[in-house]
């Protein structure tokens, strides 16, 4: 999972409307990741050092009494503003131990089939975060973007999680606020600078405790995925099928763990591994990065217009060539033309590059964006990848993004570091695994040490025993799910598929290899889930 809004690993927009919809939404912060090291057993072994046991256990299959008006609910359709689509407003408890005591109300969308041939009910879809809007995503790519085929046969569907966009939104720093922690130094070089890290942490932290105290202890993964159950029932559907991205996968995974007889057609694409504890999820993550920035660098020196290096320069003197770069950023930031005086440092230049690698497409933009800061002293480019990445409009305004983000991580995981001791000693396994982004992603993992409320999950398996068949996708080159996190997604999950893309960029979905679009079309269309260790390029 992820945590604070800093170089996170959510992706970016920019090229194209479509990656603009996905990379908006996709949201793994490289802050606040959630995974530790997979074993081929049944058990995993934490950063730790301890054994991870667990696993989701399946929840009865009789509604108990409590829950009853809640999955009785009839959703009230109306205009949504936007064309071809409906808007409604769902009903859940803010807490399932006591569903009397209040609810949630959370944001419905849906575009009905569009074709004469059989229905197939509904086809959910999550674009990943957390903290990425459903509904947004819906109305932007997936109702008009998927093939017409299955917008023919499917009502497509989207709920914004609770604490997400238009589903009671977890609130905490307001704009001008977020412009200055997104520029907090996250590589600090003494202890003033790491004094002022902490304290923007804590600043953060507080703000979400004061802003959202009502929501806060109620947004995690497991609650979500109830709320997808109770959104299935008032649909009328007897199955939930459903496609999920990035952290959708691990949404879609612990639907899958608690309700596994109410299964239907699943996609999980850019599997997350719900075994990982925060640490070493950060950690793989980093890892990640690099492995996506190496790709970057060997297609860089190819180009006339590189900055960072010419025909023959290896992916190492590149990588020396742009922390060189952020360092001088450190401390001479660029000007960047923005109406609020900003400038280009160093941790929005870095959130710029990392935004940049969840897809390929986006390499060219980063290309010209480092030339302009590098040779012409113009960081406008960078600055736009990264306010891209928060989600920060022209006027100031942040979307919930990143407030989300932090809140569902720091619930779903103990942090990953305790205090700025923790994270100086792992400095160095960060800094092995990316020379580049390590010590600025360890750095940014310190913030749910502050968080103000305790984690409620931990790390565990999910099984999901009596599942229908669920495609697990993984992208070799992925840096925000790595792709051995699908593998061991797939080795839990017993009815998964494991589908591979031998490719670059953050999931594979409808980015271009008609191999892995007809895999997944044929399986949502017609049940039938791709052969056993099915390999797409």
């Amino acid at each position: 999972m992820h945590t604070r809004p800093s170089p996170r690993t959510r992706r970016t927009r920019g090229i194209r409307a479509r990656t603009t919809a996905r990379l908006a939404a996709t949201l793994l912060t490289a802050a606040a990741l959630l995974v530790s090291a997979c074993s081929s057993g049944s058990s995993t072994t934490s950063s730790a050092g301890g054994t991870v046991e667990a696993a989701l256990a399946a929840l009865p299959r009789a509604t108990p009494s409590a829950l009853t008006p809640y999955y009785g609910q009839r959703l009230s359709w109306r205009d949504c503003g936007v064309p071809g689509f409906q808007c409604a407003t769902m009903k859940a408890p803010l807490d399932y131990a006591r569903p009397d005591a209040g609810a949630v109300r959370l944001a419905v969308a849906r575009k009905k089939a569009t074709g004469k041939g059989k229905p197939l009910g509904s086809l959910l879809v999550n674009p990943g975060g957390p903290g990425g809007s459903a509904v947004g995503y819906l109305q932007q790519y997936a109702g008009i973007g998927y093939p017409a085929q299955i917008r023919a046969r499917y009502d497509m569907v989207a709920v914004d999680p609770r604490g997400v966009a238009r589903s009671e939104p977890v609130q905490c720093l307001d704009g001008r606020q977020m412009d200055a922690y997104t520029q907090t130094d996250i590589t600090p070089d003494d202890q003033r600078e790491r004094d002022a890290l902490v304290a923007a942490d804590r600043k953060f932290a507080e703000s979400c405790g004061a802003r959202s105290a009502r929501l806060l202890r109620h947004v995690s993964t497991v609650e979500a995925a109830r709320d997808m159950d109770i959104l299935r029932a008032a649909l009328g559907d007897r199955k939930l099928n459903y496609v999920g991205a990035s952290y959708g996968t691990f949404l879609g995974a612990t639907y899958a763990g608690l309700f596994p007889r109410q299964v239907g057609r699943m996609v999980l694409d850019g599997a997350m591994d719900p075994t990982l504890d925060a640490r070493r999820l950060n950690l793989d993550q980093t890892a990640g990065f690099e492995t996506a920035f190496q790709a970057f660098a060997k297609d860089c020196v190819r180009h006339s217009d590189c900055p960072l290096g010419g025909r023959g320069t290896t992916p190492a003197r590149v990588g020396a060539n742009l922390k060189a770069f952020f360092r001088k950023l450190d401390t001479h930031p660029v000007p960047a033309g923005d109406a609020d005086g900003r400038k280009l440092g160093e941790s929005l230049a870095t959130t710029g590059v990392i935004a940049s690698m969840y897809d390929e497409a986006s390499w060219e933009q980063l290309r010209e964006a480092l030339t302009s800061a590098m040779r012409e002293n113009d960081g406008a480019g960078l600055l736009a990848l990264a306010d891209s990445y928060y989600e920060r409009d022209a006027k100031g305004h942040y979307s919930n993004l990143m407030m989300a983000n932090a809140a569902v991580n720091c619930l779903d995981l103990p942090p990953a570091f305790s205090g700025p001791e923790d994270v100086e000693k792992a400095l160095p396994e960060f800094e092995k695994a990316s020379p580049v982004f390590g010590p600025g992603l360890a750095w940014a993992s310190l913030n749910c040490a502050y968080w103000p409320v305790r984690a409620t999950g931990e790390p565990h398996r999910i099984e999901a025993k009596g599942a229908a068949p669920i495609v697990v996708v993984g992208t070799v080159r992925d840096p925000a799910t790595p792709y051995r996190w699908a593998r061991s997604l797939a080795r839990q999950l017993s009815s998964s598929r494991l589908l591979t893309y031998d490719g670059d960029g953050h999931t594979a979905y409808g980015r271009g290899s008609a191999c892995i679009d007809t895999a997944i079309d044929t399986y949502v269309l017609r049940g039938t889930p791709p052969p056993a260790g099915k390999r797409c390029s």
